[in-house]
C-alpha cells in the first residue's frame, strides 16, 4: 500500500505574499497542483494534504481528487509535528508513507519511481533523496556513514565543520509507516528553531537509505520570487527546447511563453514576445507574433496573427490577424479570411473569404461568405439588459461606419450605405441607407464665445 502526504501548511513569508506559498504559480499550474499531477502518476492508494495556513484557500484551489484527504495542522510547529498529526488522523498506519514538500513542483515520477524502488529493493525503514551542492546554504547536510545515513543536521542547527558537507536533504522521504508511527511521537523541539523536525526520525530508524541524484533542478524548493522565476524559466527552457526540436523557430526564446499543454506544428516561427496559454494548438507553416497572446484556441494552417490577442476561439486555415486585433471567446474565422487592425471579434463567426480590415466591433454576429467589413463598422449588440445577433448573407458590401442595431438580418449581396444606421432587415441584393440630407448653409458664421 502506497500513501502520499504532501507538506502544505506553511505561510512561506519570505514570498511576501498574501497568497498561501504552494499556490503561486509557475507556468498557470500551482506549485501545489504540479507536486500533486506528480503523484498521481504513482497510482498512489490516497494523498493526504497536510494544510495549514489559509487551508480552505488552499483546499479550493486543487483539482478534485477521490484520493485526496485534507489534515490541518495548527498551530504549524515543523515538519515532524505535521507527521505526528497525521499519524493521529489516521487509523491505519501501514504501508509506504511518501513524503513530500508542497513547494518543490519540478520533482518528476520517475524519480519518485526510482525512490520508491530503492526503498523496496532495501526492505528500508526510511529512504530519502539527496544531492550534492556547490553551495548547500540553506539545505539540512545528511551524513552517511558507510552504506546508511547516521544523521541530517539542519543549516542554522550546523556548527562550521558540518556546513562544509555538500551533501543534503532534498526533502523527499519514503518511510515504512508502520515503523514511523512506533518513533514519531518521540520527536521533540530541542532545536535552534524550537520545531519539531521530521529528519529527527533517521537517527531513529534502524535501517536508512540515500538515493543521490544529480539534480538537473528538479528539487529546487521555492521560498522567495527568485526562485519561483528561476522555476518557470527552467520549465520553460524545457518546453520551448522540445518544440525547437520538433520543427518549431523562436525568433527571440527568451521573450516568450508557452504553457505545458500547448501544440504546436513543424515550421512554426514564434516572434519575439509572443505567448501561447492553455491548451492551445498552432497547426504548421503559421507566422505567431511578435507581441501576440493566444489562449485555448485552436489556429489551423498558414496563419499570421501580429501584434494581436485570441482567447477561446478558432482560426480555421490561411487566416491573418492584425496588427492590433482582439478575437474574444466563443469566435470562429473561417478560411481564407482577414481581420485588419484594430479589430474587436466576439461570439462571432465569420464565413469563407470575409474580411473585417479596419477599426471595427463584430460582436454576437454571423458574417457570410465573402462579405466585406467596411472600417469603422459597429454591431450595436447590447440594448441594456440582452444581447442580440446581428446576420449579414454572403457577397455583402458594408459601407464605413456603418452601425447595426441588433436584432437585424441581412440577406445575401446587400450593400449598406457609408455612415448608415440600419436598424431594419435587409432583402437579398438590396442597398440599404439610413443617413440624412447634407444640408449645406453659406455664409455661416460661428458665434463667438
Amino acid at each position: 500500500m502506497l500513501s502520499v502526504a504532501i507538506l502544505a501548511a506553511g505561510k512561506g513569508t519570505r514570498m511576501e505574499s498574501s497568497l498561501p506559498k504552494v499556490l503561486h504559480k509557475i507556468s498557470g499550474k500551482s506549485l501545489l497542483q504540479r507536486v500533486i499531477d506528480s503523484c498521481v502518476e504513482l497510482n498512489p492508494d490516497q494523498i493526504f494534504v497536510i494544510t495549514g495556513h489559509k487551508s480552505i484557500e488552499v483546499q479550493e484551489s486543487i483539482t478534485e481528487n477521490k484520493k485526496i484527504q485534507f489534515v490541518i495542522q495548527d498551530p504549524q510547529s515543523g515538519t515532524g509535528h505535521a507527521i505526528q498529526i497525521l499519524c493521529k488522523a489516521v487509523k491505519k498506519n501501514e504501508g509506504k508513507l511518501l513524503v513530500l514538500n508542497g513547494d518543490v513542483p519540478l520533482i518528476k515520477p520517475e524519480t519518485l519511481n526510482k525512490l520508491l524502488n530503492l526503498h523496496d529493493s532495501k526492505n528500508a525503514d526510511v529512504s530519502l533523496i539527496t544531492t550534492k551542492k556547490k553551495n548547500p546554504y540553506g539545505y539540512g547536510r545528511v551524513f552517511l556513514k558507510r552504506d546508511l545515513i547516521e544523521r541530517i543536521v539542519e543549516e542554522k542547527d550546523c556548527n562550521d565543520l558540518e556546513r562544509e558537507n555538500p551533501l543534503i536533504n532534498a526533502g523527499v522521504y519514503c518511510f515504512n509507516w508502520g515503523n514511523l508511527s512506533k518513533i514519531i511521537n518521540t520527536l521533540q523541539s530541542n532545536n535552534n528553531q524550537k520545531e519539531i523536525y521530521l529528519t529527527d526520525t533517521i537517527s531513529l530508524l534502524k535501517n536508512s537509505l540515500s538515493l543521490e541524484i544529480e539534480d538537473n533542478g528538479e528539487l529546487q524548493g521555492i521560498n522567495n520570487r527568485i526562485q519561483l522565476s528561476e522555476c518557470e524559466e527552467s520549465i520553460q527552457n524545457s518546453i520551448k527546447e522540445k518544440h525547437m526540436l520538433n520543427g518549431v523557430t523562436f525568433i527571440n526564446k527568451a521573450s516568450c511563453s508557452i504553457s505545458e499543454e500547448a501544440e504546436i506544428g513543424k515550421d512554426v516561427i514564434i516572434e519575439a514576445n509572443t505567448h501561447i496559454r492553455g491548451n492551445t494548438k498552432i497547426n504548421s507553416h503559421c507566422i505567431i507574433g511578435p507581441n501576440t497572446f493566444i489562449e485555448n484556441s485552436n489556429v489551423g494552417l498558414h496563419c499570421e496573427i501580429s501584434n494581436s490577442t485570441v482567447y477561446d476561439s478558432q482560426i480555421i486555415d490561411h487566416i491573418k490577424i492584425g496588427p492590433y486585433s482582439n478575437i474574444r471567446p466563443k469566435s470562429k474565422i473561417s478560411s481564407f479570411s482577414k481581420i485588419g487592425n484594430f479589430v474587436e471579434i466576439k461570439n462571432s463567426q465569420l464565413e469563407e473569404e470575409s474580411k473585417v480590415n479596419h477599426l471595427s466591433y463584430i460582436g454576437d454576429s454571423i458574417i457570410g461568405r465573402s462579405t466585406n467589413i467596411g472600417a469603422g463598422t459597429i454591431t450595436a449588440n447590447f440594448d441594456g439588459q440582452k444581447k442580440h445577433q446581428t446576420k449579414i448573407g454572403k457577397n455583402s458590401s458594408i459601407g464605413a461606419n456603418t452601425v447595426f442595431v441588433a436584432p437585424i438580418n441581412l440577406g445575401e449581396s446587400v450593400t449598406t450605405g457609408a455612415g448608415s444606421v440600419i436598424t431594419k432587415d435587409s432583402k437579398d441584393n438590396s442597398l440599404a441607407i439610413s443617413r440624412t440630407k447634407q444640408v449645406n448653409i453659406e455664409n455661416w458664421e460661428r458665434k463667438k464665445s
